[in-house]
């Protein structure tokens, strides 16, 4: 590239500064599948031969093989992987070699690199959260008669069934796979044909190339084409959503697999020991995702804050794209396999849980909603259910003369109260804990996963 223009060699202190391919090799697939569609587009417009484009196809395919084996030798004075296998199909097959790039700058070339491996990853994340999400269904059915309390502010608050917490999760994690299927979309653009930002006098059929990799349609405008990156940061932002619902989820489980909880134990498998401290067995696993997630925000933030600075069309500092996008595929790849085998070898201690979900305090809002049956006005009915909460005694341990003192309105069935899974039975609006809620989300989510 630099033949014509410079007169001198780049340093190397610029060439280490500037290299790429250390990292964008990984894009070598989807830039060898690029480069033969935008072979058959030159041959359609008379630029190749039919033999030089079957030599340029064959050849880019024994490079292919070739990177898989991990044969292939990069060379960093070329930068990036583009040049890399570029230079090496021209030595492998001579002339036709160099008419590859006709019509095409890196800058087109490199933004539908980055388009298919989006799609990809996408698809390959989907996969990977449905088996989460598989998962956390079978433990819900599995689980789904057992008593918690729920919590806020990290209080207990009210009865629940662990089922319910986890469908919560369920719910999470879709939310995360619409985000994916709508990046996919966004993503779902074909900007090869822009050029470096004003397309090309050569002849592309734009459209021909778009269905030879898939897409469903191509860019409209060539300097957005190969600016666009908007596609990676809401990649990167849906990556970080998942990453934050993984790390909730681990700070719950990791409370709860605490002495002090004691609700949930995680198989050996999935736990580390101290080095100093015989006794322990630590979350480990579920405390590297939780510190994970971190650094998924921390790429989302990198990517935006290199795009806000930026002029019109394509800057070099593009390239720092990439390794904010590898990390964070990477990093929850990696944390979608681990929860999704972790999750069913958990031990979960019934009897803990529904010993901590026994409270007959944890029915004071119940008891609230009683005095509402009754016709108390609710805002009175709190007061007083506040008051008798603060007495220091146990709700359900009160007498019929402590519950008349508080009120006229509390009346000899007010006992029924504090019976916990009739309580949850009475919760019967969609969303809430009832059996039969839970049931009818578990055979929601049965017909969703299938």
């Amino acid at each position: 590239m630099r033949e014509g223009r410079f007169s001198s060699a780049v340093s190397e202190i610029a060439q280490s500064q500037s290299q790429s391919v250390s990292f964008d090799r990984r894009l070598y697939r989807h830039d060898i599948a690029g480069s033969i569609a935008h072979a058959s587009a030159l041959a359609s417009a008379g630029i190749l031969t039919a033999d030089e484009f079957e030599m340029i196809a064959r050849g880019l395919r024994e490079i292919e093989n070739e990177i898989a084996a991990e044969k292939f030798v990069w060379d960093q004075s070329l930068e990036d992987v583009h040049m890399n296998i570029e230079m090496a199909l021209t030595k492998r097959i001579g002339p036709a070699g160099a008419k590859l790039h006709t019509g095409r700058s890196r800058n087109d070339q490199v933004a539908l690199d980055l388009r298919l491996y989006v799609r990809e990853e996408i698809d390959q994340i989907v996969t990977r959260l449905r088996a989460l999400q598989n998962a956390l269904l079978l433990l819900a059915q599995k689980h789904y008669q057992v008593l918690m309390p729920g919590y806020t502010h990290l209080q207990r608050a009210q009865p629940i069934y662990f089922a319910h917490y986890l469908l919560a999760q369920l719910e999470a994690f879709e939310r995360d796979h619409e985000r994916l299927r709508d990046t996919r979309h966004r993503a779902d653009v074909m900007p090869l044909g822009s050029g470096a930002l004003a397309g090309s006098t050569i002849a592309l059929n734009r459209e021909a190339i778009a269905k030879a990799l898939g897409f469903q349609r191509v860019t409209q405008n060539s300097i957005d084409a190969v600016s666009d990156r908007d596609f990676v940061a809401d990649f990167l932002y849906s990556l970080a959503m998942i990453g934050i619902h993984l790390s909730r989820f681990s700070e719950d489980l990791i409370l709860w697999s605490t002495s002090e909880f004691g609700f949930i134990e995680f198989s050996d498998a999935f736990a580390t020991g101290s080095s100093l401290m015989p006794q322990k067995k630590n979350p480990d696993m579920a405390e590297l995702t939780r510190g994970k997630s971190g650094r998924l925000i921390g790429n989302l933030v990198t990517l935006l804050t290199i795009l806000k600075g930026l002029p019109s069309a394509y800057n070099r500092d593009l390239q720092e794209d990439k390794e904010a996008l590898f990390d964070s595929v990477d990093t929850v790849r990696s944390a979608l396999e681990v929860f999704s085998a972790m999750l069913p070898e958990l031990t979960i201690n019934r009897e803990r849980m529904e010993s901590s979900a026994n409270d007959p305090q944890l029915l004071a809002t119940d008891l609230a909603e009683y005095l509402v049956g009754k016709g108390v006005p609710f805002r009175e009915a709190h007061a007083i259910v506040g008051k008798l909460a603060a007495s220091g005694k146990q709700l359900n341990a009160l007498s019929d003369e402590e519950f008349r003192a508080a009120s006229n309105a509390l009346e000899e069935d007010v006992h029924e109260v504090f019976d916990i899974r009739k309580a949850l039975q009475r919760r019967s609006a969609t969303g809430s804990p009832s059996p039969e809620n839970i049931e009818r989300q578990i055979a929601r989510w049965r017909e969703l996963l299938a």
